[in-house]
């Protein structure tokens, strides 16, 4: 898919719209597809097997990229280390969304991952998806809840 971009940096309009760019509602009101019954009164459902939106896209790779970060090892090989630096560069060149693609790999530039043991990897990341937040109006989440949200469960015993 082509993206034209204006002298900001920022997307213009491209040729045909793109689901991994926008949400499901943005998507079908682009395409003039009605997302409403024919009595125009409910939404219609959207069918959980279609390609995956922008909204759902991000949410599944935050969940796992966090997971893959609570279980990165506490003391990590200079192997494992190379490797994770090298799968978020990779990551960052290969994702759907060339918009959301673009701006991680400016972020990667100003802030490479923290690789160093499972604590700074999943703290380096929470900050990403935290400047994330921030950019799409979203509120912040607790990096010092990382492990209990991604790995162990939350200490209230919801997730036992």
């Amino acid at each position: 898919m082509a993206f034209n971009f204006g002298s900001a940096g920022e997307e213009t309009n491209p040729a045909k719209p793109c689901r991994t760019c926008t949400d499901f509602k943005t998507w079908a009101k682009q395409t003039k597809q009605s997302i409403s019954d024919k009595a125009g009164s409910a939404p219609v459902q959207r069918n959980k097997e279609c390609p995956l939106d922008k909204d759902e896209l991000g949410k599944n790779t935050w969940g796992f990229l966090h997971t893959m970060a609570a279980y990165y090892p506490d003391n990590p090989t200079p192997q494992q280390k190379n490797d994770m630096k090298s799968f978020f560069n990779s990551f960052s060149q290969f994702y759907p969304c060339e918009v959301c693609a673009k701006d991680f790999q400016q972020e990667l530039r100003l802030q490479p991952p923290n690789v160093e043991n499972q604590k700074g990897l999943t703290k380096w990341l929470c900050d990403m998806h935290n400047i994330v937040n921030v950019k799409l109006g979203k509120q912040s989440f607790d990096c010092n809840r990382v492990n209990e949200r991604w790995k162990d469960g939350w200490l209230d015993g919801s997730c036992n």
